[in-house]
Formats: C-alpha cells, structure tokens, sequence
C-alpha cells in the first residue's frame, strides 16, 4: 500500500478521535514535539524501523519523545500502531495530522528565511503583509537565516513562496544575460 496514503489514513482517523474527544488542540501539540524529536534525532527513524526492535521499546520512545505520557487519546494510537506493527509510520502520520489540523483549523504554516536576522520591526510588517494577502486564519512564524540568500528574504505559505532575495535576482538577471 501506499506509505503516503496510510499515514493520512491513520492521521484523519485520528484527527476524527481527538475532536470528539476534545484533544485535537493537545494533540495537535504533541504531534509538532513529536516532528522535532524526530528532525533533532535522526536516529529515531532508524530504530523505529529496525525490526530487531520490539514493538513495546518504540511504543515507548514514541512516548517519550512526543512528551505524552499522560494522554490518553495518543497512548491508545500507539498502541494501536503497535498492534498493526506500524510504529515506523509514526512521523509521516504526525505530520499528516498537523497537516489536517492546520486545514481544518485555518492555520497557515509561514516560513521565513532571510539572510540576517529580522528585526521584531520588520517581523511585524511581514506578519502584517502576510495576514492582509492571507486573511482571516492564524498564522504560525517559522524564522530562519541563511547567509546564502545575500539579502532580502523568502516567505513560503503552503505552496506560494515570495522570493525577494538577492541571490535569486543575481539568478534571473544571469539567465536573462544567457538568454
């Protein structure tokens, strides 16, 4: 089966769970601190998918690592992952479920990279720009710099991205020359 198509299976099935129990906002949560424990420990994929591993054991690094040893609503999922044996899907059903949660919620992820870091001046009218093109909805601000860029700064929202930076000028204006 498709492993693009199982997660968002397992998330909305989730999703659907933590409303009617009024956890979606608590799980919602844990499923980000779960993503971050997996971007900050690489490692983590490859022992979930290590079958020398046993269920129990990822059962309980998922818990630990998403921090949510006291819901109930996640507990229950992993032990149903467990039962499938699915403990390796855990990151791509999280990040479906943020997914789900962010469209049905009206929150726009915003990713900001810039080549110097912004000042909170300029984090406002960005914030400001963004809400006004975007309307009604919450906005979630993800910061970064990378020095690449030269100057200026990139602003992707879902699929749009802004790309207002040096380097990406010096790029178009190499092209148009080459053309």
């Amino acid at each position: 089966m498709d492993k693009g198509l199982l997660p968002r299976r397992y998330a909305k099935a989730l999703y659907e769970v933590a409303t009617e129990s009024g956890d979606a906002q608590k799980l919602y949560t844990v499923m980000q601190t779960l993503d971050k424990a997996f971007a900050d420990t690489p490692a983590m994929s490859a022992t979930l998918a290590n079958p020398f591993v046993s269920d129990a054991d990822k059962t309980e690094l998922l818990t630990t690592a998403a921090q949510a040893a006291d819901n109930p609503v996640f507990i229950n999922f992993l032990k149903l992952l467990e039962k499938n044996h699915r403990t390796d899907l855990a990151r791509q059903i999280a990040l479906a479920y943020v997914d789900i949660y962010r469209s049905e919620n009206s929150i726009y992820r915003i990713d900001v990279v810039s080549a110097a870091p912004l000042s909170d001046g300029e984090k406002q009218r960005l914030s400001d720009m963004v809400a006004k093109h975007l309307g009604e909805g919450t906005l979630e601000f993800n910061y970064s710099v990378d020095p690449a860029l030269i100057g200026g700064f990139t602003v992707t929202v879902n699929s749009e991205r802004l790309d207002a930076s040096v380097s990406n000028r010096l790029n178009q204006l190499r092209q148009h020359l080459m053309a």
